[in-house]
């Protein structure tokens, strides 16, 4: 069972998949299969579940992709409970159409490069999946393991795209900044949601200290001007 915290609030992990081959060599890789963790990938993932073992975690859920299973896997195997690994199409990485599998130093002299870069709301990739219906998706399914893990702490394992995605909406940014964000292989974002609003605790934490990062008390008045509350 997910562990309750007062308030109801409930935290989310978002980690990236560690990484590929693909990412070695600068590639799109999309949803080109068979794409598994390479060496640094498997090392960053073991890494990570040492940060983690040692936090409430009541969930996994995971992109149904292999470098997202397996980066699930090696994470969930530092976790207490023997927790069950949920998959969800709609964490998956963005279907990037005719892109998928051409370098990223290849992609920059498209002409649609400038709109993924400054206004990836209007982007719909070429026989692909538009960015926006990405962000859409992927909330969706934030919202429904919210439910799920009321009141508890769950990792959602998923892509950089997906996830910057994710991170827009919670820091209250159009969809047309989310190219702001970085998120790099195993790295840990965190999104803490409460009376209503989502509070970003971590953005792109590739190594620092976790402990503090999970579960909470329901969040007082906001702090403005360093001292006064609103």
């Amino acid at each position: 069972m997910p562990r309750k915290y007062p308030g109801g609030v409930t935290t989310v992990l978002l980690v990236r998949h560690g990484s590929t081959s693909a990412n070695a060599a600068g590639v799109l890789a999309g949803w080109t299969p068979g794409l598994h963790l390479n060496e640094k990938g498997r090392q960053d993932a073991k890494i990570l579940a040492q940060r983690l073992s040692g936090l409430p975690i009541a969930g996994v859920v995971t992109s149904p992709m292999e470098r997202c299973r397996e980066t699930a896997e090696i994470l969930s195997s530092g976790l207490s409970g023997n927790l069950r690994l949920n998959s969800d199409l709609d964490l998956a990485e963005c279907r990037y159409g005719d892109w998928t599998g051409r370098t990223l130093s290849e992609l920059r002299a498209e002409p649609l490069w400038e709109a993924v870069v400054h206004t990836p709301s209007a982007v719909t990739f070429p026989n692909g999946e538009s960015l926006s219906g990405v962000q859409a998706r992927a909330l969706h399914a934030i919202r429904r393991w919210n439910k799920t893990y009321a009141g508890g702490v769950y990792l959602a394992i998923s892509h950089g795209d997906v996830i910057k995605a994710v991170l827009a909406d919670a820091l209250g940014m159009h969809l047309d900044m989310f190219q702001r964000i970085v998120v790099e292989p195993c790295s840990v974002s965190v999104v803490r949601y409460a009376a209503g609003r989502p509070l970003v605790l971590r953005v792109n934490d590739v190594g620092g200290d976790l402990a503090g990062a999970a579960g909470g008390s329901e969040p007082g008045p906001v702090d403005i001007g360093g001292g006064d509350r609103l």
